[in-house]
């Protein structure tokens, strides 16, 4: 093979790819030799560290193994399978609801890599650069810091991949154009549209106390549907941070906890309304956000406003086996259980 130095692409990256391709074409084989190390560097004119790092790239992919003292041998034949990565920010409970969805829908012959960026776009971009024309499909789930520079970093690795590639999933970044696939929450008017599903029993109600997590991410977003709802109906509402004192607590108040990091709060709650003999579901209300099987226990059933997770992984499997991207907004419900 030949180096191209008219590439942007990095050389280690080129050596990949190369016997990426002689293998799925059958040019190499499973059981045959890779050339060595030093012959290749040798030919190619570069260091041997890039060859190691191509050939390490290649075992960790599967592609081919190193047996000691003899060298590299491809390992597999050409693998057919539509190779899938997921990049998911964190593997929620409502996120393996989602991926559960996707993987019984998606079919046998597909190979699926899954990776946590963390909502780091410095690790994201890394992750994206390394996986580059490695995969068939990208599916992304992009939640990351609202601040300029991380969504710059974020804006910049979607152009790096094909759109023909490319599904995003859960939250729709607008200003990222193109053919690519979306499944989708819109997070502002999703929650007023689920508050409206529940207005007549959330009159019943003194008070309307949200609780949120100080810095969320989204906080903003909920905060405007929110608002309107209870402007435009006439709730009597307020906002709270922490459950840092007793008598926050009252007979007649509806609770929205929107993080599902607040799991503490809610058992919180619970627990000083059972100290005062408040029946949860008649004397106060508890509605959470973001539906997991769980919920079905927690007191007897907790009341959600949540989107479809499994729907939006059905929609991401749909779309790769029509070959069709499309752009669909996901259902988003009150789940009405007997915390409300």
């Amino acid at each position: 093979m030949n180096k191209d130095f008219f590439q942007k692409k990095p050389v280690y990256k080129q050596v990949v790819e190369r016997f990426t391709k002689n293998i799925h074409e059958g040019v190499l084989k499973k059981g045959d030799q890779m050339p060595s190390i030093n012959d290749l560097a040798s030919d190619l004119k570069i260091s041997r560290d890039t060859i190691k790092k191509a050939y390490n790239i290649l075992c960790q992919q599967g592609m081919i193994e190193s047996q000691e003292g003899e060298g590299y041998y491809v390992l597999k034949d050409e693998d057919t399978r539509i190779k899938i990565l997921f990049l998911l920010d964190k593997m929620s409970v409502y996120k393996q609801v989602l991926y559960n969805s996707f993987a019984s829908n998606i079919g046998d012959d597909v190979k699926i890599t899954i990776r946590l960026h963390n909502q780091d776009a410095d690790l994201f971009e890394q992750m994206v650069d390394e996986s580059i024309d490695q995969f068939d499909y990208y599916i992304i789930t992009p939640h990351f810091p609202m601040e300029i520079q991380a969504q710059r970093i974020v804006k910049k690795c979607f152009k790096k991949i094909s759109h023909k590639k490319l599904i995003i999933l859960d939250r729709h970044i607008e200003s990222i154009s193109g053919n690519y696939g979306l499944a989708y929450q819109d997070f502002g008017r999703d929650i007023l549209t689920g508050l409206k599903q529940g207005l007549d029993d959330i009159r019943k109600y003194n008070k309307f106390k949200i609780l949120s997590m100080s810095g969320s991410m989204y906080s903003p977003l909920f905060s405007i549907g929110i608002i309107r709802f209870c402007t435009d109906n006439q709730i009597d509402y307020e906002f709270f941070y922490q459950i840092d004192q007793p008598d926050l607590i009252q007979k007649g108040d509806l609770f929205l906890i929107l993080n599902t990091q607040l799991d503490a709060e809610i058992m919180e709650i619970a627990r000083i309304a059972k100290e005062r003999g408040f029946i949860i579901g008649k004397d106060i209300g508890i509605i959470s956000y973001n539906e997991s099987p769980i919920n079905e226990i927690i007191l007897n059933g907790l009341t959600v406003l949540s989107t479809d997770f499994e729907q939006m992984g059905r929609l991401a499997a749909q779309m790769i086996r029509e070959k069709v991207m499309k752009k669909i907004k996901c259902d988003f419900r009150l789940i009405r259980r007997s915390t409300f």
